[in-house]
């Protein structure tokens, strides 16, 4: 009989996880709560029970025990590390102590710790309730506020007044399975990631990268590179200071088995712990960029350290550079992807993992999972894998269902809200100049004799011009310019929509002028907002 391992989580960052190990010959038994999984097929056996079901775990554990033996359990990128632990300290298994991996699954458990160890970490307070207006807070404005126990950037937003502070607490309350939400003193700096397997009280790093953090109020990581581009002297520090974070959590007892990845910032005064989680991490880092970088698979050293054995393999064979970039939306329904295969055979990439097809909402991320999906790349240089990463996630055009009330929101002069009271940045963030400028066209069209019909408003649509912002170096939020975002919307609409103004017109041809409704748009919501007001005109 083939040695078995329980993997926890059959999403597609447990993809490699399942891989590596049947590669490895051990008898995958995979564990989701849900029962259509995109990697469940590729278990040896698939059992559906809920990861908060620590007890029904062990319980299977023991079954299999019975059966035939199971050599560890594991996971990767799931909030579940403590389930991990608890059915390993129950069952005999390799593992971390219970009680450490509680200290990286909770929020208020981890930053006590890391004060108790004296480690440069946040001052913060915990609420169950939205705070009143004397509540005392734990730093001045301004203060991050997150779910205590949960991951991905859910309900995690950074606030600069009271009046942003209660609405931001409620939010982070409805993601939170303990009802708690966390307040803590903003931490200015760049960020990045760390990965690591722990193997009796050793920590060996495997990768650090920099991540790249947009939107404000919210932290919605865009992408990240590896290897890191800072100097080697301060990633030393930060590595320094997440290895001790690593022994302060317990996660690296003398008889410890596992992993940890930490986000860690570098302030002017230092690094700062941001957190640490006792598992291999989710954001394709530990199952695609660092092997991509390095040739080292963190996920076999850890299915390794899990079954008993020793980790092999962890120096690295290559320095080469692989990048991760995401792609997004507006709010509302999609209609249709252009360029997905394109990207998909674009020199360096290595995988596109896309969330939005036809029928799917979408949304502009307010958290890391609300994205509608990702490139990686592999290139011999950083500028090369990171601008082939960035071309290929623009080329991904997505068009949205016309009427749509969620994008009619979104586009709505008096500003889109999120349930906890932020709003999304627009596409491009003009200045005052550019915005007189904009209020000064015509309106959304102006006709020289109205067309008959839609066919011809189809072969009749021009734009008038407004050199002050298609001339500017203004980018969207994805990096497209001005005039890569007018190509989109011609590419997606396969109409001409000449830059042409009124007075030029020498024919007698019918057409309808897009003006200031058609720019206001394309500068609230990019390329889509522009389409979609195409596709209303037509309705």
């Amino acid at each position: 009989m083939k040695e078995r391992i329980m993997i926890l989580g059959a999403g597609v960052m447990q993809g490699p996880a399942i891989r590596i190990a049947g590669e490895m010959g051990l008898f995958t038994v995979v564990i989701d709560g849900d029962p259509d999984a995109p990697c469940k097929d590729l278990a040896d056996r698939f059992e559906c029970i809920d990861l908060k079901d620590k007890e029904g775990i062990e319980a299977l554990g023991g079954i299999l025990m019975a059966e035939g033996g199971l050599s560890g359990i594991m996971t990767a990128g799931t909030d579940f590390s403590a389930s991990v632990a608890w059915a390993a300290e129950k069952l005999g298994l390799p593992g971390i102590p219970y009680e450490a991996a509680l200290n990286a699954s909770d929020k208020e458990r981890m930053r006590d710790c890391f004060k108790k160890a004296g480690l440069p970490s946040p001052e913060f307070a915990v609420f169950s309730t939205p705070p009143l207006p004397d509540t005392a807070l734990p730093a001045p404005y301004p203060l991050v506020v997150k779910p205590v126990d949960n991951m991905g950037g859910r309900g995690c937003r950074r606030v600069d007044s009271f009046a942003e502070l209660s609405p931001a607490v409620a939010g982070a309350l409805k993601f939170s399975r303990s009802g708690r939400a966390i307040v803590e003193g903003f931490i200015e700096g760049p960020e990045f990631s760390v990965d690591a397997i722990v193997y009796h009280g050793e920590i060996t790093i495997c990768g650090l990268a920099d991540r790249h953090i947009f939107f404000p109020p919210y932290f919605i990581e865009m992408g990240h590179t590896m290897p890191s581009n800072f100097p080697a002297e301060q990633q030393k520090l930060l590595l320094d200071t997440f290895c001790a974070a690593v022994r302060a959590l317990g996660i690296a007892g003398e008889n410890s088995v596992g992993a940890a990845k930490g986000d860690i910032k570098l302030t002017p005064n230092g690094p700062m712990i941001g957190e640490v989680a006792a598992r291999l991490s989710g954001g394709y880092m530990s199952g695609w960029t660092y092997p991509y970088a390095s040739g080292v698979e963190p996920t076999q050293a850890m299915i390794q350290a899990c079954t008993g054995r020793k980790p092999t393999g962890l120096v690295p064979g290559r320095s080469w550079t692989s990048a991760e970039r995401a792609f997004i939306s507006i709010p509302g329904v999609v209609a249709s992807l252009q360029g997905v295969q394109a990207a998909r055979e674009a020199p360096y990439v290595k995988d596109l993992f896309l969330r939005a097809a036809p029928g799917s909402p979408v949304t502009f991320p307010e958290n890391n999972v609300s994205k509608c999906g990702n490139i990686i790349t592999q290139a011999p240089n950083r500028q090369a894998a990171a601008e082939a990463a960035e071309t290929a996630a623009r080329s991904i055009l997505i068009r949205l269902q016309a009427p749509n009330p969620e994008t009619e929101a979104f586009l709505d002069g008096a500003r889109h809200l999120f349930q906890n009271g932020a709003r999304h940045l627009d596409a491009f963030q003009i200045f005052p100049a550019l915005r007189s400028a904009l209020d000064r066209l015509p309106g959304s069209y102006t006709a020289k004799g109205a067309p008959d019909d839609v066919d011809q408003i189809n072969q009749n649509l021009a734009i008038i011009p407004f050199p002050e912002f298609s001339a500017s170096d203004l980018r969207d939020y994805m990096g497209r310019t001005v005039e890569e975002s007018l190509a989109a919307v011609r590419q997606i609409t396969a109409l001409p929509l000449p830059v042409v103004s009124p007075e030029e017109k020498t024919s007698d041809t019918k057409t309808i002028y897009l003006g200031r409704n058609f720019w206001s748009a394309l500068i609230r919501g990019g390329y889509q907002a522009a389409v979609y007001m195409i596709d209303m005109m037509q309705k």
